[in-house]
């Protein structure tokens, strides 16, 4: 259910530069493009040039902007989403647009090898960041004063954000809109572009099946189903093996494959995830909530909430009941 009242628009900026991918281009435009059918409330998109069009892209073809960076000046928030080489450093132009930006209150977004382009503007000084698992290393020797954290999928840092991989960068994107609008328009967004609507920033960079290719039934998958279904009991990682009819070991090995975390934290994240459409969908109490979601008491909920959000349950649901 969309909140009650309607959310402002939100001015958005993606950056464009020559021998850009397509395909890093392409997350933040998929992910928040007008869809009124899916309740995604409206973001003024527009894709700035960093340089004087037209610009090549990395698979051969050529795009033009009808911007550039003086329009960063009118965006709220700003996207950077990769770098053409982290060993280039940006365009001066592009760098003070970006800290001009940033000091005035417009949210800064790195998307994969734009941790690098925020790094060079100094953005990320002092702050944590991550960026591809790949360039970890070379970021760490280039930028030490950055609190680099290359093991997870994006970091969330309040006027700023990065993220690693590509599709870490939709997993940030994806972490955006929910912030902004909820978990149930996030939840139809990535069911459109079918993709996995709630990755967590802290979950690990490198899986090797983050999203099933198919529906494929087995005991396994199964479970997982199961548990997603009946997070209000009590679920541990010896009662979801044997449920599953696999020893505690290969339970342990197949889980972390298929999801990149540990039982513990994905079932944290599912709950999460299931509190909140709660809250923005439902008047349930939150001793309710917290009983439906499987957290037991009101006051481990808050904790949990608190923890990964940043905020208190019921001022979460006030914030998107009072828009």
């Amino acid at each position: 259910m969309a909140p009650e009242t309607p959310i402002p628009p939100c001015n958005l900026a993606v950056i464009a530069f020559d021998r850009i991918s397509p395909f890093h281009l392409s997350v933040p435009c998929a992910v928040f493009e007008a869809r009124p059918d899916l309740g995604v409330p409206p973001y003024n998109l527009r894709v700035c040039g960093a340089e004087p069009g037209p610009l090549r892209t990395s698979a051969g073809f050529e795009i033009r902007t009808r911007h550039g960076l003086g329009a960063l000046s009118w965006a709220d928030t700003i996207i950077v989403p990769s770098w053409r080489d982290p060993l280039e450093r940006p365009p001066e132009t592009l760098l003070r647009a970006l800290q001009r930006a940033h000091a005035r209150g417009a949210r800064i977004v790195g998307l994969c090898l734009g941790a690098f382009v925020l790094a060079e503007a100094g953005l990320l000084d002092g702050r944590p960041a991550t960026t591809h698992w790949h360039w970890a290393d070379l970021f760490s020797r280039r930028f030490p004063q950055v609190r680099l954290d290359a093991d997870v999928l994006y970091v969330d840092d309040g006027e700023v954000l990065t993220s690693a991989g590509a599709a870490a960068g939709i997993d940030c994107c994806l972490h955006l809109l929910r912030s902004r609008c909820g978990a149930e328009v996030a939840n139809a967004v990535a069911r459109r572009m079918v993709v996995q609507p709630h990755r967590q920033g802290g979950q690990a960079q490198f899986i090797e099946q983050p999203v099933p290719p198919s529906p494929e039934l087995n005991p396994f998958t199964e479970t997982l189903a199961w548990a997603r279904a009946h997070l209000d009991r009590p679920h541990s990682l010896d009662s979801l093996a044997e449920r599953a009819r696999m020893s505690r070991r290969s339970f342990t090995r197949r889980f972390q494959k298929e999801t990149g975390t540990t039982v513990w934290s994905w079932l944290m994240q599912q709950r999460l995830a299931f509190a909140q459409r709660l809250l923005e969908t439902t008047d349930h109490p939150i001793d309710h909530v917290a009983t439906l979601a499987g957290f037991g008491s009101a006051v481990s909920l808050r904790l949990r909430f608190r923890e990964a959000l940043g905020t208190a349950p019921i001022a979460y649901r006030r914030s998107f009941r009072g828009r």
